[in-house]
């Protein structure tokens, strides 16, 4: 099967269904310096802001689109807690686990360098504390059609870890399972990560998380093996900032879908932006190769802006495509 642009096996289907993330959502402390401290040095940070991140960027990515979205972690009682429920209710997503009262929700200090790149350092709170009783509400709550996004930052925590894995072998055949394995991709355990690659219906990451993934350097190849090692049900996207990214549909060939030449003021939350574009697409019914680049389009356009959270309204990314042949095949799904 052939779709937009000769991409192999680009059918997307209507899928239809909610956002429903079996993630992580915390506050970030985000500091703008000019490069990373030496060990043991100082610096002094040009901006400082509290916001919500984690999985509350792929969330808000896939809602600015149009696409309900569901926050299915677990969240925590105080100061932390109460913020991350109000920036999910002011963006519309439903919460439906009530908070743990024993703990805060955590949070994570983002260094923003010079050139755009960012460093992590995250303290864990309640939303580490995912329990079997969680899982069994989350069972209950989803609908047919639902895509269920897996965050590689709870497969890598001890207690998540092994309760999201039983709770993704449970996913009932109606709905599609992504997974973005995250920077901590090489410290989740192997009984936890292959039951959760065995149900995936794509896996998306970053070319360092392919690398630990693959042991390729090549972003093609690690693509390719990738793919590869997950079986031809299961579709990769390799994401590889500016040169776009690097598709494999699922039983397909590697395809490069190329990126957009931006002036980047701030990485963070890129690959989140990218992610919930893609989802949010795909959920709209586009086809695979629009909804690859019009996720490359929402990335390209998050990293011109300050902030985590900064993936593009339907308005603001068509207005990005300005005129594109690209903007005429979204306009549709967005009902313009």
């Amino acid at each position: 099967m052939t779709g937009h642009d000769g991409v192999p096996g680009a059918s997307g289907g209507a899928m239809g269904g909610r956002l429903v993330l079996l993630g992580n959502a915390i506050v970030d402390l985000v500091m703008r310096v000019p490069a990373l401290p030496e060990r043991g040095g100082d610096i002094v940070s040009q901006d400082t802001a509290l916001t919500t991140g984690g999985g509350f960027n792929v969330l808000t990515a896939a809602r600015r689109l149009g696409l309900p979205a569901v926050y299915a972690g677990a969240h925590g009682t105080g100061p932390f807690g109460d913020r991350v429920r109000a920036d999910l209710a002011r963006e519309g997503i439903e919460v439906p686990l009530p908070p743990l009262t024993e703990e805060d929700t955590g949070f994570c200090v983002a260094f923003v360098d010079g050139g755009g790149e960012r460093t992590f350092a995250t303290s864990l709170g309640a939303e580490a504390r995912l329990t079997e009783a969680h899982a069994t509400a989350v069972l209950a709550a989803l609908r047919p059609g639902d895509l269920v996004q897996i965050s590689g930052y709870g497969l890598a925590y001890p207690v998540n870890g092994p309760v999201l894995a039983s709770l993704v072998a449970r996913l009932p055949e109606h709905t599609r399972v992504f997974l973005d394995p995250g920077p901590l991709a090489d410290q989740i355990p192997e009984e936890v990560l292959e039951p959760v690659l065995a149900r995936c219906d794509w896996v998306s990451c970053n070319q360092r998380e392919g690398r630990l993934l693959t042991g390729r350097d090549d972003a093609r190849e690690a693509a390719a093996a990738l793919a590869a090692r997950l079986g031809p049900r299961t579709g990769v996207l390799l994401r590889a900032d500016a040169d776009g990214c690097w598709l494999v549909p699922p039983g397909g060939e590697p395809a490069h879908i190329p990126g957009r030449r931006v002036t980047a003021v701030d990485s963070n939350g890129a690959g989140d932006a990218h992610t919930g574009a893609f989802l949010a697409l795909l959920g709209h019914g586009l086809d695979l190769s629009s909804a690859v680049r019009g996720a490359n389009a929402a990335a390209a356009f998050a990293v011109t802006r300050h902030g985590p959270a900064t993936g593009p309204t339907a308005g603001e990314l068509l207005d990005f495509l300005d005129g594109e042949p690209l903007a005429a095949r979204l306009s549709p799904a967005f009902g313009r």
